[in-house]
């Protein structure tokens, strides 16, 4: 699924038009971009939470050249999806006695 695909749905879920769904949709994706950029954590109960996360300066090899290079420190975006997505995508196995 897409952007378009996505906008698409939404309009029809929320009954409004697909411009205003890609509105609504690109806003709330800009938002939470801008909010994990200036260092914050945005959690959507159920869902999951977008936070910035740290990535130490490690070793790593040229694929090329078989040298070893620094790769240095860097802030990168992570997902953990919510407990509810995660059980809408593999639901919780049913433990026999």
């Amino acid at each position: 699924m897409n952007k378009g695909d996505l906008v698409d749905k939404v309009a029809e879920k929320a009954d409004v038009t697909k411009k205003q769904a890609d509105a609504v949709i690109s806003a709330a994706l800009e938002t939470i971009m801008e909010a994990v950029a200036d260092g914050q954590k945005v959690t959507l109960v159920g869902f999951g939470s977008f936070e910035p996360r740290q990535r130490k300066a490690r070793e790593g090899l040229n694929p090329k050249t078989k040298t070893k290079i620094l790769i240095p420190a860097t802030t990168v975006p992570a997902f953990s999806a919510g407990k509810l997505f995660k059980e809408k995508v593999a639901p919780p196995k049913e433990e026999t006695a």
